[in-house]
């Protein structure tokens, strides 16, 4: 079965400070893992954390909202389509210095 993804989210409104409260929790950083080798629907992501279903929908909002990851929609060979999350970012770097916290991100292309 191969897929495409289409993402469908654009414009970044990160607040560095919400990324970072994020990803103090495990299952938001098994989903970022896990949409980082491509895209993820929420079922699949349930079954990869091992958490209900509830839970991995509010850590997929989360990190929705902290622009982590991007929803998508993955089309199949057979024309089905379903909504996924990919990942939006390779790397964060957090440099702490006299002036506080300062997070930077890029999808590594940068």
């Amino acid at each position: 079965m191969s897929t495409q993804a289409s993402n469908t989210r654009s414009e970044s409104t990160a607040d560095h400070a919400a990324q970072l409260d994020v990803l103090g929790d495990d299952c938001a950083r098994t989903i970022l893992i896990a949409t980082s080798e491509g895209p993820k629907t929420a079922k699949e992501l349930t079954k990869r954390t091992d958490s209900s279903s509830a839970t991995v929908y509010r850590r997929i909002n989360n990190l929705l909202e902290s622009d982590l990851i991007a929803e998508c929609v993955r089309f199949d060979d057979d024309g089905s389509h379903t909504t996924a999350y990919e990942a939006t970012v390779d790397v964060l770097r957090v440099r702490i210095d006299a002036d506080g916290i300062d997070v930077a991100v890029s999808d590594g292309d940068e």
